[in-house]
């Protein structure tokens, strides 16, 4: 359970450094955009895990053998993407008005790194549709929190977010492995 949690965490860490780049850009309309934020980014990162778990599933029995590495090397790669990520200026920078295209093409960038998690639940052995439940739910809950601390605190915690997001990752796939391997 711990594993999910931390998981959803760290895949929401995207959204969340995204949602906070919006507030600290937006200074008006902060409850609507928050909403919106709230509604496309819970709603992507809650049903990229579901594919990613279906597509995952058939490649799985093929790869008994290779999952825990193919789950860690997975992990480690989105988790170094989100690091690298977090060294950079956010795309939001160049965002000047929110609308629901904009909206939907962030929720998409953002959430492709949970489909490629999704693979990975299937080794964590937990019921998927609550897996996708708590990432969505989670994800909803910081990107609505993240508008709001975007606008008081600007972007100085948006690169901090998806750094820290980044980590969780690796140390979750570092873990499969080991377990994989001493157990």
């Amino acid at each position: 359970m711990l594993e999910l949690f931390s998981l959803a965490i760290a895949l929401s860490m995207d959204a969340f450094a995204v949602s906070i780049g919006l507030g600290a850009k937006q200074k008006t309309e902060l409850r609507k955009i928050a909403l919106m934020s709230a509604v496309y980014f819970g709603i992507f990162q809650a049903l990229m895990p579901f594919i990613g778990y279906w597509a995952g599933k058939g490649v799985i029995h093929w790869a008994d053998t290779y999952t825990p590495w193919i789950a860690f090397v997975l992990l480690m790669l989105i988790g170094i993407k989100m690091i690298y990520e977090s060294c950079r200026p956010g795309v939001e920078e160049n965002i000047k008005t929110i609308t629901h295209p904009v909206m939907l093409t962030l929720a998409i960038a953002t959430s492709i790194d949970a489909m490629a998690a999704g693979f990975a639940i299937n080794l964590l052995n937990i019921n998927l549709l609550f897996s996708c439940f708590v990432i969505g739910l989670i994800t909803c809950l910081l990107s609505y929190a993240g508008v709001f601390l975007g606008a008081k605190s600007g972007t100085k915690l948006e690169n901090k977010a998806e750094l820290l997001g980044g980590i969780v990752l690796i140390v979750i796939g570092i873990k499969i492995l080991l377990t994989s391997i001493f157990t």
